[in-house]
């Protein structure tokens, strides 16, 4: 592997002080020490709570009075057909549109399964978001432009540039992408290769892991070969992050499922089993 220096703005100096270390021989590892990303004891549920939404200067719901609870560390799926409001859904999660009416909050608890405060609405910096086809949307010229493309452009003090340097190492190593040289061409990699990337750019943009990390449909239009590395790779991050996947893929998805909801048409969502 061809090793990169992190230049982390154009005008900071040279990070080689701190640059990350990228462990080829273990593509998904974690780094193990970093306040940035440090987990409480504690553990939490996404609340959707009664939301409906009518887009402005219409007069019917694309979604309606949906609830539903997603545990921490889940792996929750939406299924059913194309228009019945699944993507309206995440938008509306990721912060991209507001509810007509409803709740959208994290409620934390003790380790004794009490709540540990009131719930909170969960903020869209908190969440981050893969849509579909995410390939069609890279800019830069370099697989590290593109991870690093949202960061600070002013100039970063050592405290910083050590945050962002944990943060780039963590995005890497847990999507695998140290197994190929930063200098790549994004555009050049394989459908499998981009998708991670596009799962990196969300970690990297995170300050901790997203409370929420949403999917929609990561498996549309890869082979085989790419559907399969990139449902190994939703294994290993379901270790780390609460997801919560659009998909028509069940069949390929099913042994990550942990809660499963089927969309009907008119926006109305209701627990169900996977129809498999």
């Amino acid at each position: 592997m061809k090793t990169t220096s992190i230049p982390l703005l154009r005008s900071a100096p040279p990070l080689s002080p701190i640059r990350p270390v990228f462990h080829s021989h273990n593509p998904l590892r974690l780094p193990s020490k970093s306040p940035a990303l440090r987990v409480s004891a504690d553990h939490y549920r996404i609340e959707v709570r009664r939301v409906s939404y009518r887009p402005p200067g219409t007069q019917h719901n694309l979604l309606s009075e949906v609830s539903f609870s997603l545990p921490q560390k889940s792996f929750g799926l939406i299924f059913g057909r194309s228009g019945s409001g699944k993507t309206t859904l995440l938008q509306l999660l990721a912060g991209l549109s507001k509810p007509t009416s409803g709740s959208i909050n994290i409620q934390r608890y003790r380790n004794d399964g009490n709540p540990n405060g009131p719930p909170q609405t969960l903020s869209p910096e908190r969440v981050g978001i893969v849509f579909q086809f995410p390939e069609r949307y890279l800019l830069a010229d370099t697989v590290l432009e593109e991870v690093t493309f949202g960061w600070p452009r002013q100039k970063a003090d050592l405290a910083l540039r050590e945050q962002l340097a944990l943060k780039l190492q963590f995005a890497i190593n847990s999507v695998g992408l140290n197994t190929i040289s930063l200098e790549e061409d994004p555009h050049s990699l394989s459908g499998g290769f981009k998708r991670r990337l596009a799962l990196a750019i969300q970690l990297d943009l995170q300050v901790q892991m997203p409370d929420l990390l949403l999917l929609d449909e990561p498996l549309a239009g890869l082979d085989w070969r790419a559907r399969a590395d990139v449902v190994k790779l939703l294994k290993h991050l379901k270790n780390e992050l609460t997801l919560l996947v659009v998909s028509h893929d069940l069949k390929e998805l099913s042994s990550l499922v942990d809660l499963s909801w089927k969309m009907e048409m008119g926006g109305m969502l209701k627990e169900e089993p996977l129809p498999i």
